[in-house]
């Protein structure tokens, strides 16, 4: 076993340096292309987010634009919005936190491409649709073979091994609460049969319970946890502006360079952003497809959005609370653990049992939007309801697995599988950026013209190795969507009308 750890840690290191060679290039290239399209499009982010789901053209009720926002953060804000952080800033000081900034910054771009090209080749599903890279490569790219390999890997990593880490964190955060032992297998026993049932009933009502649910428990986790940072931020408003100003001279600090040590904090600071916020990896447009919207670019708006959510806010107050503590950093790493003692030495001991309730709910919300990226890729492998069913309960076994094993070469192995998946997804947007281009230019036309926004099939123009014979805008959905708007007072394109 040491053998095969000390193997995977070879790779993982060697696939990290890899992912993020990669991922910032493509980032720059959309962020370019799309004429900053992550920051310049800020309030239509924020306008689209609001939007109604409406309905489909038999009157069922869509997942809107926030629910299926809700999914996505569900997935993202986990225990890497508080470990991740922490372990960033133990090994790269605060010059770690700035590189997590630009790098969410430019992950917008690319976020916004890879879920705007999840509802262009998104598919029906009942009342419901599903989609994401694995439908845009086959579908696409005429890949068949890829997409098959990119819903294998999407379903073994997101829905089974990280939902593995997932359940451990929330065990080993509630024992260490209530200072339980590592060893005390009942505890955990119990702990991971109650979080694995509670999954798996949750699991079995579909995207449509998974985004109610996470449509409430996200915002309100999210907002005590970002509550409390506030909190330690107003009491010690007077060291705010030296620790921003240590957090940019620190990234470029000169100390650094000479030691060697630029390269190290850069790295750490943009795998730490690339892995909380997941633009590019490939997981987000599979929550992005789910959703009602009159034109794909406007889910593409909205996951640029999280990936703002989730690192410049979240990922921030984590780092906040840590650093006007003045922690020790860059002699070993430190997870939660530096969380809980900053926390508590702000805020008093019960803080400690606050994080835990944190944790508890970040990592839960995570179980359900990881299994939801796993679900929608076995839709894409099979329409078995049976083979649905048989997954439902592999990943509620992983799940109470996690809550009694040790995960180290298991979260490694993931974090080498993840790799994989995410320069298949880059591979496929950069092949299909035309079409995304031509997404922007539509949107931005219409938008010009004072109309709402709606997107047909017939305005994709032809491209080079690139198919447009999609399913999802067929046209009987558009009628449906552009009759929503007008009824709503808004102006559509006459030809919807």
């Amino acid at each position: 076993m040491e053998m095969l750890q000390n193997a995977l840690n070879g790779i993982d290191s060697v696939s990290s340096y890899v992912l993020v060679a990669v991922l910032i290039p493509t980032g720059l290239y959309f962020t370019i292309r799309t004429g900053v399209i992550q920051v310049r499009m800020l309030p239509e982010m924020f306008r689209t987010l609001a939007e109604p789901g409406g309905r489909d053209s038999e009157g069922n009720k869509n997942i809107s634009p926030f629910r299926a926002f809700s999914i996505s953060a569900a997935s993202r804000v986990g225990t890497a919005n508080i470990a991740g952080v922490a372990l960033a800033i133990s090994l790269g000081g605060p010059g770690a936190v700035f590189w997590m900034w630009l790098t969410a910054v430019v992950g917008g771009a690319t976020a916004f491409a890879e879920s705007a090209l999840g509802q262009v080749y998104k598919m029906k599903d009942g009342p419901n649709f599903r989609g994401g890279p694995a439908y845009y490569i086959r579908h696409g790219m005429n890949m068949k073979w890829l997409g098959l390999v990119f819903a294998v890997i999407v379903a073994i990593t997101y829905g089974i091994v990280f939902n593995t880490v997932q359940s451990n964190s929330i065990v080993d955060a509630v024992g260490a609460s209530f200072n339980v032992e590592d060893s005390n297998f009942a505890f955990s026993a119990i702990a991971g049969v109650v979080i694995a049932v509670g999954a798996y009933l949750i699991f079995v009502g579909g995207a449509k319970r998974i985004s109610n649910i996470s449509a409430y428990l996200v915002p309100i986790m999210a907002g005590l946890y970002l509550i409390v940072g506030i909190i330690v931020v107003v009491l010690n408003l007077g060291a705010v502006p030296d620790m921003i100003l240590t957090i940019f001279t620190d990234a470029f600090s000169m100390d650094s360079i000479a030691g060697g040590t630029l390269g190290s904090i850069m790295l750490i600071g943009v795998q730490r952003g690339l892995f909380s916020n997941e633009a590019g990896i490939g997981s987000v447009p599979n929550a992005a497809a789910t959703a009602s919207a009159s034109h794909p670019a406007k889910q593409g708006f909205v996951q640029a959005l999280g990936v703002y959510f989730d690192t410049i806010l979240v990922c921030s107050i984590t780092a906040f609370i840590i650093l006007l503590s003045n922690p020790e950093y860059g002699s070993s790493a430190e997870g939660i653990q530096l969380t809980q003692t900053a926390l508590s030495g702000q805020l008093g001991q019960w803080a400690i049992h606050f994080l835990t309730f944190a944790i508890f709910f970040f990592a839960f919300s995570s179980i359900l939007g990881n299994y939801y990226y796993g679900e929608a890729n076995i839709e894409h492998l099979t329409t078995s309801k049976v083979a649905m069913r048989v997954y439902q309960v592999i990943v509620m076994v992983s799940v109470f697995i996690g809550a009694i094993a040790a995960l180290d070469i298991v979260w490694t192995a993931a974090n080498i599988f993840m790799a994989i998946m995410a320069l298949i997804n880059l591979f496929a947007l950069l092949m299909l950026s035309p079409l995304v281009f031509n997404l922007v230019k539509n949107y931005q036309q219409q938008r010009r013209q004072g109309l709402e926004p709606v997107f047909h099939r017939s305005d994709l123009p032809t491209f080079k190795r690139i198919n447009t014979d999609i399913d999802a805008w067929d046209g009987t959905d558009e009628v449906t969507t552009a009759k929503f708007w007008q009824d709503r007072g808004k102006k559509v394109r006459p030809d919807d009308e």
